[in-house]
């Protein structure tokens, strides 16, 4: 491969070249079952026609328009996603590239809601153990891992980590006095597709609306649809002040969008915050097919129905290297008993994409649009790989 990239990512030995619904070819024509989908971004899988039509009609009006202004597609956009997360209080919204980007922006809401509220001092952010919220220098301190943290310090002060599931350190750490906000994954993923416990959430809702402290869920990887609802949190009946979403949000083009309610709709003002692409135009028409695909009922039980074959597959196998199966939707974690990434490696050879979570987690992401006879295909690639291994 190349030595033309610096050395951040630990890539297997293949280039794409193309790729149709679940499938890509590289540049052997070698072709691919795609259990990753992008790291849950391709949620409609490659080359998807109306994605296609979308994107080159789009291109051949407006690519961009600069923050001065706003472009048709660009709002039909804001408020369809408004429109869709409505049903968890979300009521306006700001348009930004990535994942990062969002969590950036949730955090300055939390911190300058929590200011001009209540006052300096009070402008901490608890997060989880074991979350990821992004690679910039705030979403790395907002991050509970430390072998993310290593090598890049000092970071951003005032982020506080607990245990989740503990109701009771999350209690403590809720203090009025010194936090502003809750920055929680209702499913955790890259640390292995951990949902959080319904009571831990229902408490740290009512934690959060006791002390006036904003709630925020970190939806960039469950999100839009990933495990069996719109938004992940609606799984739990609570309504949150924030919601951030990227990833999949666009289908493959690069997006990030910071939800606000009641509380944080209207937290920013003019010259608080930007992103200079936030919310192209081919981003948004993109996101509009995105949306009127995914928020379906029907659409949204068939992502269901697709995660419980898959996990009822894995656990009909009652496989000796397989030691838990978590998951929702399409957003499944396998631990087994082996190293990870050889298995990512036998996988590849055998014409299937499959990502890791940690040492000793599988990690499937696929397309919403997967077939049924594709997941018997795929998972049958990995059970071959696990019995020789």
């Amino acid at each position: 491969m190349a030595d033309v990239f610096m050395n951040t990512y630990h890539r297997l030995p293949v280039t794409f070249v193309k790729g149709a619904g679940a499938w890509l070819s590289d540049s052997n024509g070698k072709h691919y079952l795609d259990f990753t989908a992008g790291i849950a971004v391709n949620c409609l899988g490659h080359g998807h026609p109306a994605l296609v039509k979308a994107i080159s009609e789009q291109a051949a009006k407006i690519n961009h328009v600069g923050n001065y202004y706003q472009s048709d597609v660009s709002l039909a956009f804001a408020e369809k996603l408004v429109a869709a997360c409505a049903p968890a209080g979300m009521e306006k919204v700001f348009l930004a590239n990535s994942g990062a980007e969002a969590n950036e922006g949730a955090c300055k809401i939390a911190r300058k809601y929590s200011l001009k509220k209540h006052g300096p001092g009070r402008h901490r952010i608890v997060t989880l153990r074991g979350s990821f919220h992004g690679r910039t220098i705030t979403t790395l301190a907002a991050t509970g891992q430390e072998k993310f943290h290593r090598d890049f310090g000092p970071f951003t002060e005032g982020f506080l980590f607990v245990p989740p599931g503990d109701i009771d350190a999350l209690d403590r750490a809720l203090d009025p006095s010194s936090v502003a906000g809750f920055l929680v994954e209702a499913v955790q993923g890259e640390s292995g597709i951990i949902p959080q416990d319904a009571a831990y959430i229902k408490a740290a809702a009512r934690f959060c609306a006791d002390r006036d402290i904003l709630l925020m869920f970190d939806e960039i990887q469950c999100g839009v649809g990933r495990t069996g609802t719109f938004l992940a949190c609606e799984a739990y009946g609570v309504r949150p002040d924030v919601v951030t979403l990227a990833k999949g949000l666009s289908g493959g083009v690069p997006v990030g969008a910071v939800l606000g309610g009641e509380k944080a709709a209207d937290v920013f003002e003019s010259g608080d915050h930007g992103s200079t692409f936030g919310g192209n135009p081919l981003a948004a028409a993109a996101g509009l097919v995105v949306l009127d695909t995914v928020q379906t009922p029907q659409f949204l039980g068939e992502i269901r129905e697709k995660g419980e074959k898959i996990q009822g597959i894995l656990r009909s196998w009652d496989h000796p290297k397989i030691k838990e199966i978590r998951g929702r939707g399409l957003m499944i974690g396998v631990d087994i008993t082996a190293e990870a990434w050889p298995v990512l490696e036998a996988c590849l050879a055998q014409g299937l994409l499959i990502l890791s979570a940690g040492a000793r987690t599988l990690r499937f992401l696929p397309p919403y649009t997967i077939t049924n006879g594709e997941i018997d295909q795929g998972l049958g690639i990995l059970r071959g790989v696990l019995n020789k291994g």
